[in-house]
């Protein structure tokens, strides 16, 4: 029976990754693409799927199954793969019938680890964690083995090797979801200048299509770097361009006052006007109307402080994140306030409390993912379908962290919900998960993700005179040139008001284009420059 289902599994599994030819992707998608997509399995504890003395081989007699499990059980990563190997542990005693073998691995210990378990023929492999690892795997396991691992890392999956961490192209697509929902125009997208951040934006660029929106700029950063934090947000706030406009902005009123000859009228609407910008040290508007941080919460919270310091509060940006804010302190900075991200629904409670009551620790996100994984594969070992049409049920599974559903790539589709910072240490949900995969959730094909280079501000530029109101017989004289200016594509059409302005010493009304500065959110200098970050 088993030898059958591994035939089956090794005649339908071509991943896109490992160079499988069309006949065997062909095959693949046609056993699986014409199923109706309904209810999602519940995997948990409890569930009339899952539920312990069901299966008939709990029978005496009945073969031994064999699950193998790879983690890193020493060294530095110790504490993760230990996380992984209690949740792995608590599922198969709750769920795995009597003759299911499970064996524990040490992938940081030996570096053979691998082939050794390969050696004693298991149905299915948990892990490994890391991509390395999961590459190490792919290159050397029968193409019938599947292995559900826990790397992120799209590149490093396939060949029967699933993941069942969160992706973070998801998590990336479900934010822009949101951020078209709040009807949000243009966008800056500031990354870290690595490989994934590279990849990330490539996705954040790629959905914006979807979704109509544009990109007003992509920027990269050295993580952790305070430097090249500083120096990414002063360029991406314009600030040179903005200040130098509210210098220009400045000494044509000042000229005009010392030099020309005025009434009492204009000269009180001038004396208003330069009263403004001297509070301000910028002038003019950014060109996008909010950000996309791709990089994780301790990064963000420095970029967010750098940008208001160069005028771009709140008001002239919402902020949006991904899941990598997950567990950081950006929770708690009341600045922050507002912000949303996307992530995962909050881990199923039954799972949680017997965690936490076996270890006294609260259950991480990686040991759902290992529990998880483990109920699926113990399905799967005790199922009468093929390996491949258990795992890649259309209609997908919910878990202790919500609704999933794995791809023949290797990669996964989760159910995410989007949550609001409120400055207090918890999360408001304003969005909830999908519960199902009847309607598609996603769009993007995250094998077709290209890198995207960095790419500077789409801007019109800052033009001081749209700032300003002098007397028409002076406009020519005192002309000003725009700063910052950079355009390859058309500019969308932006809508201006108009503020009236009532000198103290007159009933006259003077109307006069929006040139009130943007208000600085009160940032402490000396402390901006001396920060530290902490990975």
């Amino acid at each position: 029976m088993h030898m059958n289902r591994f035939l089956n599994f090794l005649m339908l599994i071509a991943i896109a990754g490992c160079g499988g030819d069309a006949a065997h992707q062909s095959d693949w998608f046609s056993e699986y693409g014409t199923l109706e997509t309904g209810t999602p399995i519940q995997m948990q504890y409890g569930s009339p799927d899952m539920q312990p003395g069901t299966y008939t081989d709990n029978l005496i007699g009945a073969p031994i199954h064999k699950m193998a499990v790879l983690l890193p059980l020493s060294g530095p990563s110790e504490k993760t793969g230990n996380a992984v190997r209690t949740a792995v542990e608590i599922a198969v005693l709750q769920n795995a019938p009597q003759n299911l073998s499970v064996s524990f691995y040490d992938t940081a210990s030996d570096p053979g680890v691998i082939n050794t378990a390969l050696m004693e023929n298991p149905e299915i492999i948990i892990g490994p964690i890391f991509s390395s690892d999961a590459r190490a795997l792919r290159n050397v396991k029968p193409d019938a083995l599947p292995a559900l691992s826990f790397t992120s890392d799209a590149t490093a999956v396939g060949n029967g090797v699933m993941s069942m961490a969160l992706m973070p192209i998801n998590s990336i697509e479900a934010i822009i979801q949101e951020m078209a929902r709040d009807n949000i125009g243009d966008f800056l997208i500031l990354a870290p200048d690595t490989e994934s951040g590279h990849l990330m934006a490539g996705a954040a660029s790629a959905a914006s299509e979807i979704y109509n929106m544009g990109v007003s700029g992509i920027f990269y950063y050295t993580p952790g770097d305070t430097e090249s934090i500083k120096t990414t947000s002063m360029t991406a706030s314009m600030n040179t361009a903005r200040t130098a406009a509210n210098n220009r902005a400045r000494a044509v009123l000042s000229d005009i006052m010392t030099n020309e000859r005025l009434n009492v009228l204009e000269k009180s609407s001038l004396t208003i006007q330069l009263d403004r910008l001297s509070k301000s040290e910028t002038l003019g508007r950014v060109p996008y109307n909010a950000v996309l941080f791709l990089g994780d919460g301790n990064d963000t919270e420095t970029l967010a402080s750098f940008l208001r310091y160069y005028g771009v509060a709140t008001r002239d940006a919402r902020f949006y994140g991904t899941a990598l804010w997950d567990g950081s302190d950006i929770t708690n900075d009341i600045t922050m306030a507002g912000a949303k991200y996307a992530t995962m629904p909050e881990m199923l409670p039954s799972f949680s409390a017997l965690y936490e009551r076996m270890t006294d620790a609260p259950a991480n996100r990686m040991a759902g993912f290992g529990y998880d994984a483990t109920n699926m594969a113990i399905g799967m070992i005790y199922s009468q379908k093929s390996n491949a049409a258990y795992l890649l049920n259309p209609s997908g599974y919910i878990g202790a962290n919500g609704l999933i559903r794995l791809e023949p790539t290797g990669e996964n589709e989760r159910g995410l919900r989007i949550v609001q910072l409120n400055g207090t240490g918890t999360l408001q949900t304003v969005r909830n998960a999908p519960v199902n995969f009847i309607t598609p959730i996603y769009n993007l094909e995250q094998r077709k993700i290209e890198p995207a280079d960095a790419m500077e501000l789409e801007t019109p530029g800052i033009d001081p005179d749209d700032y300003i109101t002098i007397p028409a017989r002076f406009q020519e004289k005192y002309a000003s040139e725009t700063y910052g200016a950079h355009m390859t594509r058309p500019t969308r059409p932006v809508q201006t008001e108009t503020i009236t302005i009532t000198p103290s010493d007159t009933d006259d009304v003077i109307v006069s284009p929006d040139f009130q500065p943007i208000t600085l959110e009160s940032v402490d200098r000396t402390y901006i420059d001396s920060v530290e970050i902490e990975e």
